[in-house]
């Protein structure tokens, strides 16, 4: 056999027995919550060589003892249409790839003329619940088409596999809420000291809105854009349709 067919069909064959691995990992989530996620190990190595400790707070709560208000705050300002989608919300990520393609050029025209921006352009993510959840679980932080590609394969098996109910009940305890706070439970304690069984739909919003920066409002408490906009995904949380 040629050389350089017999690689392909190594690489092929890895590639497959690879996704066999995620299909198996990922099926035994049914019935088996994930002690930790890729991101909340690397998380706690970057603390304890920071810190020299492990800041850790994370409790696994089952999906009926976590408050409806926090599950329709976090779809009201993640993804709106988590129910309704297959995983993939191909509009937002168009949106997304332009938004971000129009920040690089601006940044490029800046360096142009000698007048470099006060900070580097804004990326903007057009990731759903189930992507972030992909990501957090089985991939690095690494922004390569190749992670892209395998982030919506691995999509693509959590919908078809563990269904939107278990997606949310694993993301809302795994995601992270501030510097070693991960989980609803966690978070509620951290920041109300009561369960997240008892989230008010204020407080469960203002949780929501912190996600996509989790360590820098948890610095910032008394933000008026983590007011104003949790009043704005209260509004919108009637709206918010649970699975």
């Amino acid at each position: 056999m040629n050389p350089l067919l017999r690689w392909i069909g190594l690489l092929i064959a890895a590639f497959l027995a690879l996704q066999l691995f995620f299909v198996a990992r990922i099926a035994l989530m049914l019935v088996v919550h994930p002690e930790s996620t890729t991101f909340q190990r690397s998380e706690a190595w970057r603390l304890a060589r920071e810190h020299g400790e492990l800041r850790w707070r994370q409790q696994w709560v089952p999906y009926a003892q976590i408050s409806d208000n926090l599950k329709r705050a976090v779809i009201a300002s993640e993804d709106d249409d988590f129910v309704n989608h297959d995983g993939v919300e191909w509009e937002a990520i168009e949106k997304a790839w332009q938004k971000n393609a129009k920040a690089e050029e601006l940044a490029a025209r800046r360096a142009l003329q000698a007048r470099p921006a006060k900070r580097p352009p804004k990326i903007v993510g057009g990731s759903t619940i189930s992507q972030q959840l992909a990501k957090n679980l089985f991939l690095s932080g690494e922004r390569t088409l190749l992670r892209k590609g395998q982030e919506f394969v691995l999509t693509m098996l959590l919908e078809h596999i563990l269904g939107k109910q278990r997606i949310l009940e694993i993301y809302l305890n795994s995601v992270e809420w501030g510097e070693g706070v991960f989980g609803a439970e966690a978070a509620a304690q951290h920041y109300y000291r009561k369960t997240a069984s008892k989230l008010s739909a204020y407080e469960a919003a203002r949780l929501a809105v912190m996600l996509p920066r989790p360590k820098y409002f948890e610095k910032v408490p008394r933000s008026g854009y983590l007011s104003s906009r949790a009043s704005t995904i209260v509004a919108r949380m009637r709206d918010a349709e649970l699975p």
